[in-house]
């Protein structure tokens, strides 16, 4: 079985191709294209939707193309998904009307696949060691949740931001230091060389009785002290290190501990991190520290699989729709969407 995937909710183009059969605990990779027009981003410090949009109409094509070449052409596909949302919505329109196209033209089945379910199937590409029950820690630019996998198919959220997601909260921290968009891998570059010491910034809802996050409060105390700093002078380089070592940090502990309490009482068997700050290295190094003695198996997709890219889409695709008789997935896009 051969599913092939498009997925274009933000700013990156990407298609995809996978492989498995039946009762696989797994896919294959086949192919994964990716363009991004984060380069046009980055000169106003965050994505401009509209830009975004119609760069997705030059690339999309050529991704499409990249990506089949390991088959030749979307005769050989036995469906194809889409990422569906949330997103952009300019951006996943380009993605939606060519999958519904495409569906319409080479009569295959058409999958629409929520954008944060996939990012938590990127763990199960070339990797069949996850065991259920499973909890998954969702966490970039948009979004930070928490949910329960107890099987394919059997999803339940537990608890999600309240206002600013982590990687919202390291790029808006990023731009107010005056560090290239975006800012998180820049943040978890120049905390390596910062004093975990010096800034001590709030661990927001650490302690609260539920699974929720906030990262608002966060963004506040840094911009408090930045300005406070400033006051006194210009940020000095060290300056920058040790504040982009406190926010990291913090970030980092309020992640760990409220995802190791919903582990905790859902009694479950592996976590599975994904989204784009899943590709922090600092995060990953921690979480495996702490769950070394729990017996909790730990997944992080690999780095090029933690931002948007469209392997994720196709796997969560194939887990989710493989026991439905392809037959009964009937090949007409205005089904799907709304």
């Amino acid at each position: 079985m051969k599913i092939f995937a498009i997925e274009t909710s933000c700013d990156e183009t990407s298609a995809a191709l996978i492989e498995a059969e039946k009762g696989d605990k797994k896919v294959k990779l086949l192919s994964n294209a990716v363009a991004s027009s984060l380069s046009l981003h980055a000169k106003t410090g965050g994505i401009i939707p509209e830009i975004a949009a119609r760069e997705q109409v030059k690339y999309i094509i050529p991704t499409i193309l990249e990506a089949l070449k390991p088959i030749g052409s979307l005769e050989n596909v036995d469906a194809i998904a889409v990422t569906y949302g949330p997103g952009l919505i300019g951006s996943l329109l380009v993605g939606v009307e060519t999958a519904k196209a495409l569906s319409y033209i080479y009569k295959k089945p058409i999958i629409p696949v929520n954008h944060l379910i996939g990012h938590i199937y990127a763990n199960f590409i070339e990797n069949d060691d996850i065991e259920f029950p499973a909890l998954a820690l969702v966490v970039s630019g948009g979004h930070t949740d928490l949910v329960i996998l107890k099987k394919h198919g059997e999803i339940k959220w537990i608890g999600g931001t309240r206002d600013d997601a982590a990687g919202e909260a390291f790029d808006k921290i990023g731009r107010i230091l005056e560090l290239p968009y975006p800012g998180g891998p820049h943040i978890e570059a120049r905390a390596k060389e910062g004093n975990l010491k010096r800034f001590f910034f709030p661990r927001p809802l650490i302690d609260s009785n539920d699974f929720d996050f906030s990262f608002s409060g966060l963004k506040t105390a840094a911009l408090r002290e930045i300005n406070k700093l400033k006051g006194q002078g210009t940020l000095s380089e060290k300056d920058i290190n040790d504040l982009c070592a406190g926010v990291q940090e913090s970030i980092i502990d309020v992640l760990i501990k409220k995802t190791l309490k919903a582990a905790e009482k859902y009694k479950v068997k592996s976590i599975l991190l994904s989204g784009g700050v899943s590709a922090n290295q600092t995060l990953r190094e921690e979480f495996k520290k702490e769950i070394e003695d729990t017996g909790i198996k730990f997944f992080a997709p690999a780095r090029n699989l933690s931002t948007d890219n469209a392997a994720m889409i196709a796997s969560a695709a194939f887990f989710n729709y493989k026991e439905e008789p392809w037959d009964k997935i009937i090949a007409d896009p205005e089904l799907y969407f709304d």
